[in-house]
């Protein structure tokens, strides 16, 4: 069985779902809060990157750019922001339907980004020196979070 990968098209698939999710998170008027302030010129290339990693394509994130922790870190410290993952996770809802993937793997990609987003990127709101260091890039497989290896 393909990955959940190789289902979204590879890395340019998930790269053209980072570019539709970014032009919605930027364009949404509580999301778009979060770019206001400026971000790097490669962030779909990187998240694209992260994405292929965590669902079961190659080592493309931390072999380039970092590991997990460095990721978190990036989203932490900023108080807590319920309305802002709900929107964020709306938008990527829409996105998955924006670039024509087939049903089960938007499902799949939903609950995935959902979960990421709540329990990964959302749980240390008050600093970032609250983030452990070494932590390992979740795995995401048809069946959900995949145990550590």
């Amino acid at each position: 069985m393909a990955t959940v990968y190789d289902a979204a098209g590879g890395l340019d698939g998930l790269l053209r779902l980072a570019e539709a999710w970014h032009v919605r998170v930027v364009d949404d008027e509580v999301v778009g809060h979060a770019f206001s302030h400026g971000y790097r010129a490669d962030h779909t290339e990187r998240l694209a990157a992260y994405w292929a990693e965590a669902l079961g394509g190659p080592r493309l994130y931390t072999g380039v750019f970092g590991d997990e922790t460095a990721v978190v870190r990036m989203h932490s410290g900023n108080g807590p922001h319920e309305e802002m993952d709900r929107r964020a996770i709306a938008c990527f809802e829409k996105a998955l339907v924006d670039v024509g993937l087939d049903e089960r793997t938007r499902a799949t990609l939903a609950d995935y980004f959902a979960w990421s987003t709540v329990h990964e990127m959302g749980v240390y709101h008050e600093s970032v020196e609250q983030v452990p260091d070494g932590l390992a890039l979740p795995r995401w497989s048809w069946d959900g979070l995949c145990p550590p290896p």
